[in-house]
């Protein structure tokens, strides 16, 4: 039975909600959380990310188990409202809903006696996971991490990486009256973007195959001239090392040059029994804290509802949450050393 405690976790939410923390501007949801946690009793460390931005982590011991989950949003902010059994607002989903759920449940095993749990709560999320390369840095030695992203309420077993591309194509400018006097980047690139549609991507039997957006698209000077240069840019959410991904395109090098923007790997969870598990499609900052133990990722509310118009997290997956993360908390601290 869940041990009960004075934090309401729908206020906890709203109160987050409501300080806009946009990717970059998470400085006054970062103190207020610092802030909070420090009069629940917690030893709070801020992380410094840069000039105003940390991370937040927060302990009463040394952890065995850390819940982990970031603060910052995509734009635009809006505020929380609660209705129909939900809390709205932007991060209600995404991931302010959740870390709510994650102090919750640390209260509760608190308040049972056991303070082997800490959370750590990162900014950059969004963003190129800057926070959680700071937070690497200086790791607690603990066993476990349970980072928390919209699952529905099931572990995850893996997630896809990132890989995302510039292919950039280079031609000769010329009157478009004399096409013959010049090279179109433009038709370059387009052919470039044509053959990839033919190229085999890696395949995994875990994580399906490999799939990718074109994103952005860029080129020319004016309608009137025979385009010099054009770009775009391609996102590969990938199922194996971004190497294989760059050997299947090596063939387009003949009409375009490709710069490397970013790789994120894909990740191998940790699951326990008595959950639901699945395998998501998206990139947490979980390949970026690899020095904080087992990873495992579990929170409420679905990821096709965050960074919509009606982000919204349900009550009731809330306080399931909570329960769900104080049953991962004491699975893992029953495991021996």
């Amino acid at each position: 039975m869940a041990v009960q405690t004075a934090i309401d976790p729908v206020a906890l939410t709203c109160a987050l909600v409501d300080i806009d923390s946009t990717t970059g501007c998470e400085a006054a949801v970062g103190q207020w959380l610092a802030r909070y946690l420090r009069d629940l009793g917690y030893t709070v460390t801020e992380q410094r990310v840069d000039g105003t931005r940390f991370n937040v982590l927060a302990t009463v011991g040394p952890p065995t188990v850390v819940f982990s989950t970031h603060f910052d949003t995509v734009p635009p902010f809006f505020p929380s409202r609660v209705e129909n059994g939900r809390i709205y607002g932007r991060g209600s989903c995404d991931a302010k809903g959740i870390l709510a759920a994650q102090v919750t449940a640390v209260e509760q095993l608190r308040a049972a006696g056991e303070g082997r749990a800490g959370l750590l709560f990162v900014v950059g999320e969004e963003r190129g996971s800057d926070g959680a390369r700071v937070a690497n840095e200086t790791a607690a030695g603990c066993r476990y991490l349970i980072d928390g992203e919209p699952t529905d309420l099931r572990l995850g077993v893996a997630t896809r990486g990132v890989l995302r591309l510039k292919l950039r194509a280079a031609g000769r400018a010329a009157h478009s009256a004399f096409p013959e006097l010049g090279a179109s980047a433009i038709d370059a690139l387009i052919d470039a973007l044509i053959e990839l549609r033919t190229i085999a991507l890696p395949a995994d039997a875990v994580l399906g195959r490999t799939h990718y957006t074109i994103g952005l698209i860029n080129g020319g000077v004016a309608p009137n001239v025979v385009s010099p240069s054009a770009w775009a840019e391609v996102m590969f959410r990938t199922v194996s090392d971004a190497a294989d991904v760059l050997t299947a395109v090596a063939p387009l090098r003949q009409r375009v040059d490709i710069e490397q923007l970013l790789d994120v790997p894909t990740v191998r969870l940790l699951t326990v029994p008595g959950f639901d598990s699945a395998v998501f499609h998206y990139t947490t900052d979980v390949p970026f804290l690899t020095k904080w133990g087992q990873p495992l990722l579990y929170g409420p509310g679905s990821i096709q509802v965050a960074h919509t118009a009606d982000e919204s997290l349900s009550i009731d997956e809330l306080y399931a949450a909570i329960d769900g993360n104080v049953r991962l908390a004491r699975q893992l601290l029953a495991r021996p050393s």
